[in-house]
């Protein structure tokens, strides 16, 4: 029973983040058919593809403290993390899920195979860094993606840390014990 409620918030988690990739796409029509006319004179330079030659985009991520850095290229939708398969080194379904964000976002599941590498922090941290660095990779590989992306905050970096232990206290707030009587 377990499983079926674990699946079932999985597919509706997913399916919040298809509609929520389709809404951002809609709204980027509509912004760009309504901008256009106002910001004819001003064009930015246009965002170039940046792929190596064997075809892969890259892209640092980063989450508390770890370190992830992503490479991503056209393929079946293979995801590599420090030479396992994601579902062996991330074996709960969130961090999975968490991972293969950008991807939904974008409407890209299976059309990219990712490698990466990631280093420090925790399976939650690295999980968030893995993503991270997946969003900058695919905006690399193709910067039409880019509005999507940003619009769904993928490539804004959380800069929630752990905030230092002080002086005289257990932990960063916690103050010792106090018994009036």
């Amino acid at each position: 029973m377990a499983k079926k409620d674990d699946t079932n918030k999985t597919e509706e988690a997913v399916k919040d983040l298809k509609d929520l990739g389709a809404a951002v796409k809609a709204e980027d029509k509509s912004e760009a058919k309504a901008g256009s006319k106002a910001v004819a004179e001003e064009k930015p330079a246009k965002r170039e593809p940046q792929v190596d030659a064997q075809g892969r985009a890259y892209g640092t991520g980063r989450r508390k403290d770890a370190v992830a850095r992503v490479w991503v290229k056209r393929g079946s939708g293979k995801v590599t993390v420090n030479g396992r398969d994601q579902s062996i080194y991330f074996a709960r379904q969130t961090q999975q899920l968490i991972l293969n964000q950008p991807f939904l976002i974008v409407n890209a599941v299976g059309h990219f195979d990712v490698v990466c590498t990631v280093k420090g922090g925790g399976l939650s941290g690295q999980a968030g860094a893995v993503r991270h660095g997946i969003s900058r990779a695919l905006e690399s590989f193709d910067p039409a993606m880019r509005p999507a992306l940003k619009k769904a905050g993928m490539l804004t970096r959380d800069s929630r840390i752990v905030e230092r232990k002080k002086v005289g206290k257990h932990k960063a707030r916690r103050t010792k014990q106090w018994a009036k009587r």
